[in-house]
């Protein structure tokens, strides 16, 4: 309701700025578009609702919702200017290029900011879609685990059902019956969500029979497939002979996007570095004169299919970091060295760490083509040396100076979980995916948590 109520006021106000932008005041001439800019509101609603953008499923979530909203802006810019050559009526060219890109630009904040508004209530338990997991008890953990690590999806899971399962709890959550009490489970926990895990006993005609048993009660029914870290653009659902097949694409990793890729990350390291040259001369003036030791600090990383670069930051440490790294011990598990209390941070250095403006020279990295804009956290050579195969899977692509791993907790979370965003991210790369990603840093790095 309130996404209705603000396309309504969105089109309300493009269509009656429009107006006055393009005529400045009402006279009989006028009368057409006045009628025009009244309707404006209803007509976007009425198309929006036809294109689905209201549907629960898309709202809060993903970039589907946005892109539905574009395509209304699109879908009436044609359709005005068809029906306007059909019957060939003249239409002001500058009311309609006002009204519709405006239209869909106040639509797609107001989105926005609902979005916000709806992943802060439930990140305090509001606005929660309660959810039966049902699967195995190793599956159902790791789904409620990952629920709660990401409250903004808006799901928690109320109860659990298990095969051969007695009593007890999974994570937490109670196990309230059987594969085969799923209906009374959902009315016993007041669920409004199944959420089916990959299991062997819930084959075809198992998931079949519990759709109808849940059509009664108006129950969404979700299946997580097995092949969980593999997204919506790599799969594609091909009926044959009867069957809906899976289809998984292998990741484009070469080829023109990669070079689309290169060029995007060159382009805007260059306007970055130019933007923010006062500010990287201010910042490298304020190192300078925070004590002993070099403005920038030289690395040896691991880059694209373990080629070896010279990584550069904003020295944030002593000038005896590195000997003295061997008298610490690390807080992390993993191969990753992680101290949240560093005695060998500067002052200054912290707070570089906290905004991550100590990783702006890297902007340098991204034009020599050693790193990416968007990418996995560019490892040591010593690490790398501790990875096993599944692990070198991240070294496929470049590092990154952000990445899933930035947007999702930095350094609070844990090495596995650090290596499942990166492995995520190297299967599903897309520039659409990169734009997601450098978006969402910005308030990454001002809240600042995980940086230490």
């Amino acid at each position: 309701m309130r996404a209705v109520v603000s396309d309504l006021c969105c089109a309300s106000l493009a269509g009656t700025l429009a107006f006055f932008v393009r005529f400045g005041e009402v006279t009989p001439y006028v009368t057409p578009y006045v009628v025009l800019s009244a309707a404006l509101p209803v007509v976007w609603v009425c198309l929006v609702a036809l294109n689905r953008a209201y549907e629960p499923r898309l709202i809060g979530l993903g970039s589907e919702e946005f892109q539905r909203v574009i395509q209304c802006g699109f879908m009436l810019t044609a359709a005005l200017a068809i029906g306007a050559y059909a019957t060939k009526t003249e239409v002001a060219r500058g009311y309609v290029v006002l009204a519709i890109p405006l239209t869909t630009v106040l639509a797609l904040l107001a989105r926005y900011g609902l979005r916000r508004f709806l992943h802060r209530m439930r990140a305090r338990g509001g606005c929660m879609r309660r959810v039966v997991a049902v699967g195995h008890r190793a599956a159902v953990a790791e789904l409620v685990e990952r629920f709660r690590r990401e409250p903004h999806h808006g799901m928690e899971v109320v109860g659990a059902c298990t095969p051969y399962s007695g009593r007890g709890d999974v994570a937490g959550v109670p196990v309230l019956g059987g594969f085969s009490d799923v209906p009374l489970v959902v009315g016993q926990a007041e669920a409004d969500t199944v959420a089916v895990l990959a299991c062997p006993e819930m084959d075809g005609t198992a998931l079949r029979r519990l759709a109808w048993r849940l059509e009664k009660t108006r129950t969404d029914l979700v299946v997580a497939p097995a092949l969980m870290e593999v997204a919506g653009p790599r799969t594609t659902i091909r009926p044959v002979a009867g069957l809906p097949l899976l289809h998984v694409d292998h990741p484009e990793l070469v080829g023109l996007r990669q070079v689309v890729k290169n060029l995007f990350d060159r382009l805007g390291a260059g306007v970055l570095l130019v933007a923010l040259t006062p500010l990287l001369l201010a910042l490298a003036l304020a190192v300078r004169l925070s004590g002993p030791g070099p403005v920038l600090f030289r690395q040896t990383r691991v880059g694209r299919d373990g080629a070896m670069f010279t990584i550069y930051k904003f020295r944030t440490m002593e000038a005896d970091a590195e000997r003295r790294k061997i008298t610490l011990v690390s807080d992390g598990r993993g191969v990753l060295f992680k101290i949240r209390e560093d005695p060998r941070v500067t002052p200054l250095g912290a707070w570089l760490r906290r905004r991550s403006l100590d990783e702006l020279p890297q902007l340098i990295n991204v034009m020599l083509g050693d790193m990416s804009l968007v990418g996995p956290r560019p490892p040591l050579p010593e690490e790398v040396a501790r990875y096993g195969d599944d692990v070198r899977r991240r070294l496929l692509v470049k590092p990154g100076m952000t990445g899933l791993w930035q947007v999702s907790g930095r350094s609070d979370l844990t090495w596995e979980e650090s290596v499942r965003l990166d492995l995520r991210y190297v299967e599903n790369w897309s520039l659409t995916l990169d734009l997601q990603i450098l978006w969402k840093t910005w308030s990454a790095v001002a809240r600042g948590a995980g940086a230490y």
